[in-house]
């Protein structure tokens, strides 16, 4: 049964319980479904116009009944809403310890990063058995991270990031799609999950696809080519904050506002710095929108949250 489209392969721990869930709704329905049909022919044959069945003593209420015809769809659909609700929850917030991919959508292609460096076009590498966080952001339109065999879906948006996680239960390759329309070419906006073992994903992060640079790397790279160092210096006496261990920090605002220094305001920084200037410090830095693109935006960011790490290493010795 499972070689038919309509049951694509569970792969991904997340599948079964979406799987079940759905075949539990659709088994309410059938039931009530059926159960309406068989009363509305009974009643219908048997009381039908012409026919001796007796007619007395019909009742114009009974409080009984309403009440186990209210009660009891409303303990079944709260239940639906507790286990969907959990569900819900689980498949959009990742383990602490998944490791993150950043994927670009464009017309018509996905770019796919590893921190490590590694760079794929409608391909995505993953080891088994390891929960895998994906950043999505879009550089042109709405684009939706499809992958039927995990059971997740989620819209790539512009402007924003987005993200969905999985983990992978099955070796091998599953199909991956955009899901939102996207243009002309959207039908061919298509590519695949390649899952391996460990070790050979470990193989392949030292093979080909390597680029020899990590993405915190070659995010400092770019912090020196457009002279970010020369403000934003670590002993805080640059014109800009220093941004050793900002990442995941409460951030003070000109505004008297606080906000968290998360990717979307990491990003906002550097396209719009105007939008919200830290206290004590003036709007001096120029905006690098339209200098740099999605994947060196996301390098940028992976720079920055790498000196939060450098914080906390310096900190446990």
């Amino acid at each position: 049964m499972f070689n038919i489209p309509l049951f694509p392969t569970e792969a991904s721990t997340t599948a079964s319980r979406v799987d079940l869930l759905f075949f539990a709704l659709m088994g309410i329905i059938v039931f009530f479904t059926a159960l309406i049909f068989v009363g509305v022919i009974f009643f219908s044959i048997r009381y039908r116009q012409g026919s001796r069945a007796s007619r007395k003593g019909a009742t114009s209420e009974n409080l009984k009944l309403e009440l186990v015809w209210t009660i009891i769809p409303l303990c079944i659909t709260m239940g639906i809403f507790a286990w969907a609700s959990k569900l819900y929850f689980d498949m959009h917030v990742p383990p602490r310890d998944a490791m993150d991919i950043y994927v670009v959508g464009k017309q018509w292609m996905w770019y796919i990063q590893h921190p490590e460096g590694n760079r794929e076009i409608d391909e995505l590498h993953v080891p088994l058995g390891k929960p895998v966080r994906l950043i999505l952001t879009s550089q042109d339109v709405i684009h939706d991270f499809f992958i039927p065999a995990f059971r997740v879906k989620q819209d790539v948006i512009p402007g924003r990031y987005t993200t969905e996680w999985f983990e992978a239960t099955k070796v091998g390759e599953y199909h991956l799609f955009c899901a939102q329309y996207c243009g002309t070419g959207h039908a061919q906006m298509v590519g695949k999950v390649i899952v391996m073992q460990p070790w050979e994903y470990e193989q392949w992060l030292s093979g080909k696809s390597s680029t020899g640079a990590t993405m915190s790397s070659s995010g400092e790279q770019l912090f020196t080519q457009f002279g970010c160092v020369t403000c934003h210096k670590s002993d805080n006496t640059g014109r800009g904050p220093s941004l050793i261990g900002l990442f995941g920090q409460k951030v003070k605002l000109q505004t008297g506002q606080t906000v968290v220094a998360d990717m979307d305001y990491i990003r906002e920084s550097i396209l719009d710095p105007t939008a919200k200037v830290v206290a004590t410090y003036q709007p001096v830095m120029p905006t690098f929108k339209n200098q740099i693109d999605q994947a060196q935006l996301m390098q940028l960011i992976e720079y920055v949250k790498s000196l939060g790490k450098q914080q906390t290493a310096s900190k446990g010795k």
